[in-house]
């Protein structure tokens, strides 16, 4: 068991952030067979083109079951998190630092280039397509926590996080480690990085000089990769449907455009359709508003096998 200990500093200081450079992580975890791979098999041909042709096994040999090197993936500063903040961040590690966490390459003195270099290809090859849909669910994970914080402050917020976290006697608790492990407050506060790649598991930052951080899977993840049963497409229209199962977690009109690859002026005429028919309801969160499903709209959801 893993148990980070949280102060009032900590508290204070806990943020969110997004990270293209983790979920690049993930989804090289689950083409290394450390994670099922799911719908992204789908990208099995340019995988293995990749392998030819960079250092995508040797980057993919940093990683193992429970442990990983973590300058490839380094914790996001915050939510305005971008490809190119992640890769600049990689290009800067310094050269010890990288040997450290990468024994097995040697006395490069161009680890750190190469790696970065086929961090680039792998992402412009897998994920850069993908990334606008996946940002968009966890910035939607994001703003259910924050409501959550505001209603029943972070025990309510860390609740649900994973079934393997819990809060406990002032400390943050993840099942599942071997032995017991304690990590002490540094007053810097946590780090929670929401992830659709990381599904069905959790990864965690508990080393210097890195800051302490839970990369966590999102919610609504299973919502956006489902699809939707053929008797609520027939229904009520198949684009329409998708935008119900979607709002297992409040979204905008935005994000809702981004994460089914729909015409943002599409998605809002469906949703004043569903808004007529009782199924969703609008509510205004700071400067966006957000659909959520009513109760009427979870029924037929559930009523749809889905």
């Amino acid at each position: 068991m893993l148990r980070l200990v949280v102060d009032r500093a900590d508290l204070l200081h806990t943020r969110f952030g997004v990270s293209p450079l983790s979920e690049l992580g993930a989804l090289l975890r689950k083409f290394a067979g450390l994670a099922p791979l799911g719908q992204f098999e789908r990208l099995r041909p340019a995988f293995d083109r990749l392998r030819a042709t960079t250092d995508l096994d040797a980057v993919l040999a940093l990683q193992s079951a429970r442990h990983g090197a973590n300058f490839v993936a380094p914790p996001p500063a915050g939510m305005q998190q971008t490809w190119e903040d992640d890769i600049a961040a990689v290009r800067a590690t310094p050269l010890e630092m990288a040997r450290a966490e990468a024994p097995g390459w040697g006395p490069s003195p161009d680890l750190v280039e190469r790696v970065a270099d086929t961090l680039e290809a792998a992402w412009e090859t897998l994920l850069a397509a993908d990334w606008p849909r996946l940002r968009a669910i966890c910035e939607s994970d994001v703003v259910h926590r924050a409501g959550r914080l505001g209603h029943g402050g972070w025990a309510e917020a860390f609740d649900g996080l994973h079934p393997s976290v819990r809060w406990r006697d002032g400390a943050i608790e993840i099942s599942g480690r071997p032995g017991v492990r304690t990590v002490a407050s540094d007053g810097a506060g946590l780090l929670l990085v929401p992830s659709v790649l990381v599904w069905p598991g959790l990864a965690t930052y508990v080393d210097p000089p890195w800051r302490r951080a839970i990369v966590y899977p999102a919610r609504g993840v299973g919502a956006a990769f489902a699809s939707t049963s053929a008797a609520l497409a027939e229904l009520i229209g198949r684009s329409r449907a998708r935008i119900l199962v979607a709002l297992e977690t409040p979204a905008s009109t935005t994000q809702l455009a981004y994460g089914l690859e729909l015409a943002t002026g599409a998605v809002g005429d469906h949703l004043a359709v569903l808004r007529r028919a009782g199924l969703v309801r609008p509510a205004r969160s700071g400067r966006s508003v957000l659909y959520r499903r009513t109760p009427l709209g979870d029924a037929l959801v559930r009523n749809g096998d889905l």
